[in-house]
């Protein structure tokens, strides 16, 4: 298997190429695709074939979940129970952007992609082809990062290329990601509005502090 390369503009997206791309993942491909963080592998995250194909590339530990982008805050009340006014806010002021919040999953996600946790991790990116592909597609895709265990993470396709170009059959192309420093991750899955910061990655703890404490 040699990858295709997809180029799209990443600011327009080429309905018609997008059309291709979902096609792709339609049929259980992995398809690497630039989010606005990193390049990320995308997934129907309900084609379970499809998520355990990740899990194997990756060599990932079955007990972390995948995170999955959304293409606005509305589509997260389908994915999310519980949703509480921390929430609300963080989604308010970062989202779309580098922030990703984990929260109770609803019973319409599989137990696979929560890892058995009961808990999903949401993210509205920037990236205006990961948003394209989730409206198309009408579901959320997963977001995990488009490189092989113990390998740096992926700002452009052809560091993609050069890990996974002879494991998975495409990836878009949209140009270099706009930021080199992955995500922050922010846990409201406690409840009650209580949160944790996972991961300081994009946005700094201080930021996400004055926000909840509005």
């Amino acid at each position: 298997m040699t990858a295709e390369i997809l180029r799209i503009h990443p600011d327009e997206p080429e309905a018609s190429l997008i059309d291709y791309v979902v096609k792709s993942i339609n049929t259980g491909n992995v398809v690497a695709l630039p989010t606005d963080t990193f390049y990320g592998l995308a997934v129907d995250p309900v084609n379970l074939y499809a998520v355990e194909r990740i899990y194997d590339l990756k060599n990932r530990a079955r007990h972390k979940p995948l995170s999955l982008l959304i293409s606005d805050v509305a589509q997260a009340y389908g994915l999310a129970r519980n949703i509480d006014t921390a929430f609300d806010r963080l989604a308010e002021r970062f989202w779309p952007g580098p922030l990703t919040i984990i929260v109770k999953a609803s019973s319409r996600l599989p137990l696979r992609v929560t890892a058995n946790t009961g808990n999903v991790a949401l993210r509205v990116p920037e990236a205006a082809i990961s948003r394209a592909v989730v409206d198309r597609l009408g579901l959320p895709i997963t977001a995990t990062s488009a490189n092989l265990h113990g390998l740096p993470e992926c700002t452009h396709a052809r560091a993609v290329f050069d890990q996974l170009g002879d494991k998975i059959p495409l990836i878009v192309d949209g140009g270099p990601t706009s930021r080199t420093v992955a995500t922050t991750i922010v846990d409201l899955s406690g409840g009650g509005n209580s949160w944790m910061i996972l991961r300081e990655g994009a946005i700094p703890t201080h930021e996400i502090a004055l926000c909840l404490q509005r």
